[in-house]
């Protein structure tokens, strides 16, 4: 399946979650947690469908040395931020401890810019009893999206679910470990990039990321 663009894809996603049977009762008061930037107009549909309320999750990916699309770990935001790392791949391109740190440094500062480019003071929805849901318009290695639920599993849900249009097969399999359920839409066997199965798949800004929040606020507002 190749989906016409993110909001399809939220959409088709968001059936398939009002279809599935979420884990406990609290899934009842759902909240979606998408990753920026990609996954907020996906997060953007599932929340409008779900009458949920729309957070972010922040997460930043740690870059090989002159190879920035590697990820040897990432980092999620949080009162204690979450740093997940590649140890065996560190080790085998010989990656310096203070590289690792240099760039966690940076990538920390990004996470704040954003946060407050998008949230402003808003604090993070409280997720004790409730299901939360976290979102992304899909996974590749998987790197960013473990960080990612370990830092919401930190923030004691009720349930964890995972929720992703598309995703390869191996990921997916990694990925049941650190949630309570999967909803995905595609998991294909010759997955090469998340891209690759959206017609319209362009990069969003900073701008697009606040104007879907808003809407969501609006939405959920005057419900």
């Amino acid at each position: 399946m190749r989906f016409a663009d993110r909001s399809e894809a939220g959409r088709l996603l968001a059936a398939r979650l009002l279809a599935a049977r979420l884990p406990s009762q609290e899934a009842r008061r759902p909240v979606v947690l998408a990753l920026p930037r990609g996954g907020v107009p996906v997060g953007f549909e599932v929340a409008r469908a779900l009458n949920a309320p729309l957070d972010l999750l922040l997460v930043r990916k740690i870059g090989a040395p002159h190879q920035p699309e590697l990820a040897i770990g990432a980092i999620a935001d949080g009162e204690a931020p979450v740093l997940e790392t590649d140890s065996e791949l560190i080790e085998r391109l010989h990656i310096p401890p203070a590289y690792v740190e240099r760039t966690k440094q940076a990538e920390l500062a990004e996470l704040e810019r954003r946060r407050r480019a998008y949230l402003g003071d808003q604090a993070p929805i409280d997720l004790h009893g409730r299901a939360a849901i976290v979102v992304d318009d899909g996974i590749a290695t998987g790197a960013t999206m473990r960080a990612a639920l370990r830092s919401v599993r930190r923030r004691g849900p009720a349930a964890l679910i995972l929720a992703v249009p598309v995703a390869p097969p191996d990921t997916l399999a990694r990925m049941r470990a650190e949630v309570d359920e999967v909803v995905c839409l595609e998991a294909p066997e010759d997955f090469m990039a998340v891209g690759q199965f959206y017609r319209d798949f362009p990069q969003l800004d900073d701008a697009e990321v606040t104007a879907l929040l808003a809407r969501a606020r609006a939405e959920k507002g005057g419900r």
